[in-house]
């Protein structure tokens, strides 16, 4: 079970406003880089800090935020249009593919003090293929080598080797762990 955390945006102190002002300069500077330039990958590197693997790719645009909460392994490719909202924490592991406008959601906010933030870290396992346009929501897990069909809503976590789809997401298929 991933534990829940809140917090409250009331609260935040003078170095937590500066990596959010920081981390907004970064975004708008690389989502207007050239993204095969070396500039393009130092602000990529200065974003995730010594968060991100080798041989991972993140293409233009990018939108999120606490970019310090996310750990990413080796041979990640992250295409275009890409939400991070990662006040929750995402750990993204070796080998995985998310398509365009893929969402990662680790927080929302309170049904009553919508300042305070309810947060939950979303992990996807090792060899994971997220299609284009699935959102990911608060806590889950998605197992490895699975599959989240474009446009799916994932609110439970996904067993290893897994195929869904829909909204809500569920499992139509188990894929051949063998095969891999």
């Amino acid at each position: 079970m991933v534990k829940e955390f809140k917090v409250d945006m009331t609260k935040m102190t003078a170095e937590e406003l500066e990596l959010l002002t920081k981390q907004r300069e970064l975004l708008f500077k690389i989502n207007h880089t050239l993204p095969t330039s070396q500039e393009y990958n130092e602000l990529i590197n200065e974003l995730f800090g010594s968060n991100i693997g080798n041989n991972t790719t993140i293409c233009a645009p990018l939108s999120g935020i606490s970019f310090d909460h996310v750990t990413m392994g080796d041979n990640v490719y992250i295409n275009a249009n890409c939400l991070m909202m990662a006040r929750g924490g995402i750990t993204i592991e070796d080998e995985v593919m998310i398509a365009a406008n893929v969402q990662l959601i680790s927080n929302n906010h309170d049904e009553y003090n919508r300042q305070i933030l309810t947060c939950k870290e979303i992990n996807i396992k090792k060899g994971v293929w997220i299609g284009a346009g699935a959102t990911i929501m608060p806590g889950v897990t998605v197992g490895k080598y699975a599959i989240v069909g474009a446009g799916a809503i994932v609110t439970k976590d996904v067993p290893d080797y897994s195929v869904v789809v829909g909204v809500p997401a569920r499992v139509i298929k188990t894929l051949d762990e063998n095969k891999f």
